[in-house]
């Protein structure tokens, strides 16, 4: 299971189903998922779902205007120490976005509530992020 802590942000990955718990460790959040045949994905700090974008290239953001309106960036702290697999994308406008194995990682704004999914598959481009 992924996990990424920092002093400000949290991205892990959570297997949804009847037996999630949250627990709290040193200040830090960690989300521990038991077994239950869920799905596995990412999540924000926020604990809100996390999304990749087709049309993206490995290290580039293509989502931008409209595009970043209805699919928020992940955005992080630029000094942020991340775990492995998990990276920085620099935006055009120099903000830092969450990366995962280099795919940039978005927000929907279609999910209102925690452990909504309801951007995965949209256009057939967007997808829950998965580790």
């Amino acid at each position: 299971m992924g996990l990424l802590k920092t002093a400000t942000a949290t991205l892990a990955a959570l297997t949804l189903g009847a037996g999630v718990s949250f627990a709290e460790s040193h200040g830090n959040k960690y989300v521990h998922s038991l077994p239950s045949g869920g799905q596995v994905f990412m999540m924000y700090q926020d604990h809100m779902s996390l999304y990749t974008y087709a049309n993206d290239t490995p290290g580039r953001s293509s989502c931008y205007g409209e595009c970043a309106e209805a699919w928020p960036p992940a955005i992080l702290d630029a000094d942020v120490v991340l775990g492995e697999n998990y990276g920085l994308v620099e935006r055009e406008d120099g903000s830092m976005q969450a990366a995962f194995k280099g795919q940039p990682l978005y927000l929907s704004v279609l999910d209102t509530k925690v452990g909504e999914t309801n951007g995965d598959g949209v256009e057939g481009v967007w997808f829950l992020a998965r580790p």
